[in-house]
């Protein structure tokens, strides 16, 4: 180990850390124990929550069958085509959560969409027309 002193005393950029592709032993020696009985086990488990046992089934469904992240929303967005659709998709959203067919933060992650949209439209528009500027007037 160095001791920095050819860089000025500080240490060299960035983080060493762990080495690229170095396992944790705890997960190496896990493997090493479950080699080849991995597949019994798990027949095993799944043995168990046939039988009733509320762990085991519980652990079975949250390995096959994990929650979903997110779910697909049954609304209909208004088509976006021009920046001034953006106020009429986000009246269509706040008008969804009033009435209970969105949750606020499925409105929320809507409105990133529509945010999103209108942002690049702007820019788009503000490229177009600093190209015009740039080109100066038509002769």
């Amino acid at each position: 180990m160095t001791d920095g002193a050819e860089n000025n005393g500080r240490f060299r950029p960035g983080n060493p850390g762990r080495p690229k592709g170095a396992r944790n032993k705890a997960t190496v020696a896990a493997e090493l124990l479950l080699d080849g009985d991995a597949e019994t086990i798990t027949a095993k488990a799944i043995e168990l929550a046939k039988a009733g046992d509320a762990a085991m089934i519980r652990l079975c469904m949250d390995r096959f069958c994990p929650p979903r992240k997110d779910r697909l929303i049954p609304f209909e967005l208004p088509k976006l085509d021009k920046v001034t659709d953006a106020s009429a998709a986000m009246a269509a959203i706040v008008d969804a959560v009033a009435a209970g067919d969105l949750t606020p933060t499925e409105a929320a992650e809507l409105s990133k969409l529509v945010d999103g949209f209108a942002r690049v439209a702007v820019a788009i528009d503000f490229e177009a027309r600093l190209e015009r500027l740039e080109k100066g007037p038509a002769k």
